[in-house]
């Protein structure tokens, strides 16, 4: 089920989680918290409450803000990562969010594909919350490099 924070119509803008598992979400979560990053979080739990979820932001973002950046589990349930890499890349204002793969798979063809398409990181997943403390600060940084060469303007809650 898909999960978010909606404050009225305030455009807000936001980091999507499309994690199918309740544990690494709540583990990405904590570590979060962990190093003092906390952006609003929307979850998906598939890649198509992603690519519908993502197609509806698109088409209400002047209303209610658009993720500026998704964090991708590479293995999903039914329509799968590189099937929604695939699509949001290919998709003129889709392609403009960062997208960030996560993955527990080493494999160079994953790695590989998740590049040519368009993944702009690819982060191997730790198995515990310490260890994700590290893959989140570099998440951060990513997230709060993004905002500046963007020129967006976020605070964080």
């Amino acid at each position: 089920m898909a999960q978010s924070q909606n404050n009225g119509n305030k455009k807000e803008h936001f980091v999507l989680i499309v994690e199918d598992s309740p544990v690494d979400f709540e583990i990405i979560s904590r570590a979060f918290k962990r190093v003092e990053f906390s952006p609003k979080i929307h979850r998906c739990e598939d890649g198509d409450q992603a690519l519908n979820f993502l197609e509806s932001s698109i088409a209400r973002e002047s209303m209610t803000g658009k993720p500026l950046l998704v964090l991708l589990d590479l293995n999903l349930p039914g329509t799968d990562c590189r099937e929604v890499l695939s699509t949001m890349k290919s998709d003129k204002v889709m392609n403009q969010i960062p997208v960030i793969v996560l993955s527990t798979s080493n494999n160079e063809n994953d790695i590989e594909f998740c590049f040519s398409v368009g993944a702009d990181k690819y982060l191997k997943k730790p198995i515990s919350a310490d260890e994700f403390a590290e893959t989140a600060l570099t998440i951060k940084k990513f997230w709060e490099d993004q905002i500046i060469s963007h020129g967006w303007a976020y605070q964080y809650q």
